[in-house]
């Protein structure tokens, strides 16, 4: 079964490429004339970018742009869409306002509120605490490693029925 177009959603994909961006492995599958679209706007915004810094523009000078896409931040708040998923990282401290204004957290909770105890939950917090363990061992931050290391224990125990002040 031929894999459809993630653009247009009609045509067979013929353009299928893998990028990892900022450690995130991202799949494009695109048919011939959303490719063509893309990549021509792709170029148009490089070739703008180049010809802003040639010619001094001064809505481009101090801001940050996103390097894949082109995209600035105020070109975000004048359509509401990134330009590719890389924006989120490049504007991730200018969007967190906005998100928390809009939702009270910038951390996702769930539907339950966030109290994180049923055992999906748990298990769900154990891999982010996991995660942060290798970030912590890795930078060397020991005394860190040691306090997501009883938190994971905890957690641990919970899951096997332990209880939560075991």
């Amino acid at each position: 079964m031929p894999i459809t177009c993630q653009d247009c959603g009609k045509n067979p994909a013929t353009v299928n490429f893998i990028d990892t961006v900022n450690g995130e492995t991202v799949a494009v599958h695109l048919c011939e004339k959303c490719y063509a679209k893309k990549y021509g706007e792709f170029e148009n915004t490089v070739m703008n970018a180049l010809f802003n810094g040639l010619f001094d523009n001064p809505r481009r000078k101090g801001q940050k742009v996103c390097s894949l896409c082109g995209m600035s931040f105020e070109d975000y708040e004048k359509t509401g869409l990134m330009g590719c998923p890389s924006c989120y990282d490049v504007f991730k401290d200018e969007i967190l306002p906005y998100i928390a204004r809009i939702q009270g957290k910038t951390k996702h909770v769930g539907k339950e509120g966030g109290d994180h105890s049923s055992e999906h939950d748990l298990r769900i917090r154990l891999k982010d605490l996991q995660d942060q363990l290798e970030a912590a061992l890795t930078r060397g931050d020991f005394h860190a490693a040691d306090r997501l290391n009883r938190q994971m224990t905890a957690i641990k125990r919970r899951i096997m029925g332990g209880g939560a002040n075991d």
